[in-house]
């Protein structure tokens, strides 16, 4: 499964971005370290179920359809603020980034309306600087990272001498999920492949983390509060310094008082709609329909949605590639061997096999694997062809009765 880490000072609503997403009651309070530990839950990524374009009824059983669009869970961890010297265990600052270094990808959060001060304390909207307030964290994980490699230099130069310096830098940095493949891009961006390692300055070892932290961390940048005064002229500044990243608007609250009111029964809303619909206006209190109004005026008139779901979605298919993939054991009904129709889908890396699709199921299906089949039309999958987005796919294994 994969984990997305929400990232970013106190008091920017990374905890109700957090509830918004999955729907758990974190404490929500205008103090630092409202979230005293790292707490992680379930959230969801959709897109267009197949089931619409082949005009069948479903039956997931990993993941969920709703009104035609498959939602598959996602492990979502909300970190608690960081602020200035955490990378030292400032605030719990250690425990805090070692959380982060479970994560495939980061969200970051930051209060696109200036409304809060360098320490991450509330102020008034316009008073912050919600650009400083992303390049503070960023620099605390690159300090973070470059704090590894110090503790670990001499391992590392052990290493480099019988391998690589590669193999060195991966091994040491390998419990924040650092491929080799991260640490040789990390170095050409860094201008630092040439350079013996025994060499490097305090500046070079954090230029190389800082080149490495996108290369193991995708971030997506969130602009959140996007409903507050001065939000829009913020959200052009963020975009402006993160030129090279992606940025979303969002407003965090707006979700959560959505998806509330629609378990509550008071509104019909699907997370990531463009609308939402109320059920019965008489069950609407003057306060309810006084917030109502308000998202639809500051939210979804101007924005069109929220951005909580997509900014979900835009980190698993945009940042790390992923593209969904369903398999089957009956091509011909697309359903596996209970009947299910179109019971599972997997997000897949943009070059996976269908080999690793196999693996995904279950190890025993990749040891007996024998070819792979595209169920929309039966033609017979190369061992090597690289999995698309909404592929329906067959794994046919060495002993009868055993295929998914």
């Amino acid at each position: 499964m994969l984990t997305f880490a929400i990232v970013g000072k106190t008091n920017v609503g990374k905890t109700t971005l957090f509830n918004a997403a999955t729907l758990l009651n974190a404490e929500i309070s205008n103090y630092p370290f409202t979230t005293k530990e790292p707490r992680a839950g379930t959230a969801y990524v959709c897109d267009t179920c197949v089931c619409r374009e082949l005009d069948i009824v479903d039956s997931p059983k990993n993941s969920a359809c709703v009104e035609g669009w498959r939602y598959i869970p996602v492990r979502i961890i909300d970190v608690p603020g960081l602020l200035k010297d955490a990378w030292r265990g400032r605030g719990l600052g250690n425990r805090f980034l070692s959380a982060i270094g479970q994560a495939d990808a980061l969200i970051h959060v930051v209060d696109a309306s200036g409304s809060v001060d360098e320490e991450g304390g509330i102020s008034s909207p316009g008073s912050g600087n919600p650009v400083q307030d992303f390049m503070d964290i960023e620099t605390e994980m690159e300090l973070w990272i470059s704090h590894i490699i110090d503790r670990n230099r001499q391992p590392i130069e052990r290493e480099t001498q019988k391998t690589s310096l590669e193999e060195g830098l991966t091994k040491a940095l390998t419990g924040i999920k650092t491929r080799a493949t991260d640490v040789a891009s990390a170095l050409v961006d860094a201008e630092l492949s040439d350079t013996p390692f025994t060499k490097w300055t305090p500046e070079e070892t954090l230029a190389f983390s800082g080149s490495l932290l996108p290369w193991v961390k995708p971030t997506l940048l969130i602009a959140n509060k996007m409903d507050l005064p001065t939000a829009e002229d913020n959200l052009e500044k963020l975009i402006e310094y993160h030129s090279e990243g992606l940025v979303a608007a969002c407003s965090a609250e707006a979700e959560l008082a959505l998806r509330r009111a629609d378990q509550s029964g008071l509104i019909k809303y699907a997370p990531g709609q463009e609308k939402f619909t109320v059920v019965d206006e008489d069950r609407l209190n003057p306060e309810q329909r006084k917030a109502i109004d308000y998202i639809e005026q500051r939210v979804m008139y101007k924005y069109m949605r929220t951005g909580i779901q997509h900014a979900l979605n835009t980190v698993a298919f945009k940042l790390l590639r992923r593209n969904m993939v369903y398999p089957v054991s009956d091509e011909d009904n697309y359903s596996d061997r209970h009947g299910n129709v179109l019971p599972d889908a997997h997000l897949m890396p943009h070059d996976a096999t269908p080999l690793d699709l196999a693996e995904t199921v279950h190890t025993r299906l990749a040891e007996n694997y024998i070819l792979a089949i595209d169920a929309r039309t039966g033609l017979r999958l190369p061992k090597d062809y690289t999995l698309r987005h909404r592929d329906i796919v067959k794994i046919m294994t060495q002993r009868r009765g055993k295929q998914k």
